[in-house]
């Protein structure tokens, strides 16, 4: 891209939007037409084209982000303010198959990771504690705490304790929910070790929860039940937790081909530029691993409405289609069910930084998958099958929906920001900044810069870079949620407690 004051995203577009802020009475010229500001327009934010009339849909990335409330004139300022969504209920689809096969190169770019003994690759070799309940919570970082400190983590990378509020007083979907997503932890290749620390009398019962992780190495992940353990728990978690980590620390990388990274795709914050730059960048670094014969997750549901037939119709077979509109309209459902409306989505941190309607933030929040065939569509807890673009059901809450993408398998989360966050999941959370701005003020937070789309840089010379700095993350180099110790787990609740 080319430096300049605005952008037009799409030749069909009605609005373009601002690459700096403008004041009233600045003209641009867009087509070969003068348009004048009407206002002062923040940076990020959209201005209309042309004259349209109220009820008229307003185009940006090709299709309607929703429609003008009142009439606008050529040169206003288009905000939540004057746009409202077209979203409603749940819809009726027709699967209209797109086959673009990706044109990429496979390459021989490799990274350093350790290989499980069934053959699933870790990024990371850390000691993980995990409780099956909420009430032992404190030991498990206890217990972490104590490893840590007498280890130094010397020939290891971290050790952990994962705690949750959950395990115990939820009921039937809700209760397997939180079932799965601790055993997709406890089988994380992440993990050189595991101690899954139990109560005794919670609903999730230890040694049934230990069933649910099938064939697992039972040398690399153990079970304490704390109220059956004869004194001191932090005694037996320890000396358990000191076998783990004598096994762990002997773990080394091995050079393996990118077909096994496995990658989450996620972002929060958003502003106007994230459909320019960050998204388009991640979503280019998504189709170039799927190529490589790696794999990808979209997930954020909610953030696919209004965007959600562009997914649906690269979906490689009919049943994967129908397995997308499910996704859909059942995430449809459940706000519904709540008495809440399907479009009441951008936050507002997103409207401050240009995104006014769901439809804006979809259509740019699904640029972060490319434009690779759908391969796979996963229910919330489920485990990767297949290798390519998958989606994920989970909500748009970013801790919740990071978490989910961890607990499917991906060894790392990619995660643009527009307006900036500090946190981080179970594993990397690498942070790309949407402008150089955030770039520069929150360098503690921000992994990459995408913001240099706008400013010369190319995409193609832009993407090498990204590529190389998401191996460098492979094969151990820390991301800034690492560095400053900000990592934590949330299971999606949407039951009873008892």
């Amino acid at each position: 891209m080319n430096p300049s004051s605005f952008i037009k995203i799409n030749p069909a577009d009605s609005v373009v939007v601002c690459l700096r802020p403008f004041v009233k009475g600045e003209q641009i010229e867009v087509d070969g037409t003068t348009v004048t500001l009407q206002q002062d327009t923040p940076m990020g934010h959209k201005v209309i084209i042309a004259d349209t009339p109220a009820g008229t849909n307003i185009i940006k990335y090709g299709y309607p982000i929703g429609h003008a409330l009142v009439d606008l004139k050529a040169g206003e300022w288009v905000n939540e303010n004057n746009l409202k969504t077209n979203l409603s209920g749940t819809l009726e689809y027709e699967y209209h198959p797109v086959d673009e096969p990706l044109k990429i190169a496979k390459e021989d770019k490799t990274f350093n990771g350790y290989v499980r003994k069934n053959g699933e690759v870790g990024i990371r070799n850390e000691i993980w504690i995990v409780p099956t309940v909420g009430c032992v919570n404190g030991i498990a970082e206890r217990l972490a705490s104590a490893l840590e400190a007498e280890t130094h983590c010397e020939g290891i990378d971290a050790v952990h304790a994962w705690h949750h509020n959950y395990g115990c007083s939820q009921l039937s979907e809700d209760h397997e929910n939180t079932r799965k997503v601790l055993r997709d932890i406890v089988l994380h290749p992440n993990a050189g070790g595991v101690l899954v620390v139990g109560l005794g009398c919670e609903n999730n019962q230890p040694e049934e929860f230990m069933k649910l992780l099938g064939d697992y190495d039972t040398s690399r992940i153990r079970l304490m039940v704390t109220q059956k353990v004869e004194g001191d728990e932090m005694e037996e978690g320890m000396k358990i937790l000191r076998e783990l980590y004598a096994q762990a620390r002997e773990d080394k990388r091995e050079k393996c081909p990118l077909s096994h990274l496995r990658v989450g795709l996620k972002c929060g914050g958003s502003d106007g530029f994230s459909g320019i730059t960050a998204n388009p960048l991640v979503g280019e670094f998504s189709d170039y691993l799927v190529a490589q014969g790696g794999t990808s997750i979209l997930t954020e549901v909610p953030e696919m409405f209004g965007a959600e037939t562009i997914l649906m119709n690269r979906c490689e077979t009919p049943e994967l289609f129908d397995q997308t509109v499910k996704l859909v309209n059942d995430f449809k459902e459940y706000f519904l069910s709540h008495g809440e409306p399907v479009g009441e989505n951008p936050s507002p941190g997103n409207k401050a930084g240009g995104i006014s309607t769901l439809e804006d933030k979809a259509l740019g929040c699904t640029q972060k998958c490319g434009r690779a065939p759908v391969s796979g569509v996963l229910s919330y807890g489920d485990r990767l099958k297949v290798n390519g673009l998958n989606l994920l059901s989970a909500p748009g809450n970013d801790l919740v929906a990071a978490t989910a993408l961890a607990s499917a398998g991906c060894q790392i989360v990619l995660f643009t920001t527009g307006r900036g966050t500090p946190f981080g999941t179970f594993i990397p959370t690498m942070k790309i900044a949407t402008n150089s701005n955030l770039f520069a003020h929150k360098p503690n937070w921000i992994d990459f810069n995408a913001g240099k789309l706008v400013e010369g840089t190319s995409m193609s010379d832009l993407l090498k870079e990204f590529v190389e700095k998401i191996i460098a993350v492979a094969n151990g180099e820390k991301t800034q949620n690492e560095k400053n110790g900000y990592r934590e787990i949330s299971i999606f609740k949407n039951g009873v407690t008892l």
